[in-house]
């Protein structure tokens, strides 16, 4: 499964990367740069084995430490310290397997992430998005940014539990699409059923059904969405309909990793129009005519505002 390879290759990394002869520096780089999540990996490897280092008992010193040894005796001495430091390494990593439950999943801006579920299952990660996973139970997560599209398989006993903030969503059924943005949170299905916050609105959502969270926290509206339109964005196409242009600006840098951004005045203001991906990343001055907005380069980022 992806994240328990991401795991098994950050803690080898950090077995090697200990050794004072270690000189892979340029393809570990390499692998730190392939994905967001192998630097985080990388990253909770070393807290473990630092974590660790910290109860384990001193080595105790020999009584020749002081003695500088002759010919080859310096290099077995060394590799007998390396052999012990890396057994050290592997075993307070393999605590950590079991002491620290949760995990972060992030994507850059443009990038996709496909997270295999032990028993089945997946999340596809949009781009610049995030999210908080568990090993000691993979019926739970977190959406903290952004969007992903979940395929559940789905156990009456364990419902799949996703929370998105101060929200819930829960799995009734296999397909469903979440997006964490500016203008809050939308929940659309493709297969199955889903309910929005069980304890509070309990709302059912069945395939076909979109519910969108009212800016401000003032509520929710359902809306009907096209079965192809959920998770679309998988294919390098993005909708909208009636968004927020603040929301349709998230949307597009999400998607193409590009830095879009709405006009101060006019985030608020709504929009439908549908866009490929692609043609935007050559050119993003070609949203314009395909959703009738106005495009500026400002510099720093493009900014999009109503006509």
């Amino acid at each position: 499964m992806a994240n328990e390879l991401v795991r098994e290759q950050a803690i080898a990394w950090a077995v090697r990367t200990g050794d004072p002869a270690f000189d892979g520096w340029e393809d570990f780089t390499l692998w730190l740069e392939e994905s967001p999540a192998n630097a985080a990996a990388y990253d909770a490897a070393l807290l473990a084995v630092a974590e660790a280092a910290e109860v384990l008992p001193p080595v105790p010193k020999a009584d020749n430490d002081d003695a500088v040894p002759a010919g080859g005796a310096t290099r077995r001495r060394w590799l007998g310290g390396a052999v012990a430091a890396s057994v050290a390494v592997v075993a307070a990593l393999g605590a950590w397997q079991f002491t620290m439950g949760t995990y972060t999943v992030e994507t850059a801006p443009g990038e996709t992430l496909l997270i295999a579920l032990s028993g089945g299952g997946e999340i596809a990660l949009a781009g610049n998005s995030s999210i908080e996973l568990d090993r000691r139970d993979t019926r739970v997560a977190s959406l903290q940014r952004g969007q992903a599209l979940f395929t559940i398989r789905h156990d009456d006993n364990a419902p799949f539990r996703l929370t998105v903030g101060d929200d819930e969503v829960i799995d009734v059924g296999t397909i469903f699409d979440v997006r964490r943005g500016p203008g809050g949170m939308t929940v659309a299905v493709s297969e199955g059923e889903v309910i929005y916050n069980p304890r509070r609105e309990n709302v059912h959502l069945v395939p076909g059904q979109v519910l969108k969270q009212v800016e401000g926290g003032a509520g929710y509206r359902v809306a009907t969405i096209p079965l192809d339109q959920v998770g679309e964005w998988r294919n390098g196409r993005v909708t909208f309909q009636d968004a927020a242009l603040g929301d349709v600006a998230d949307d597009l840098a999400r998607a193409t990793g590009i830095a879009f951004v709405a006009g101060r005045r006019e985030a608020d203001q709504r929009i439908s129009g549908s866009v490929l991906v692609d043609p935007v990343k050559k050119d993003p001055r070609t949203v314009g005519p395909l959703l009738g907005v106005t495009v500026r380069y400002t510099g720093e980022a493009w900014e999009i505002g109503a006509r």
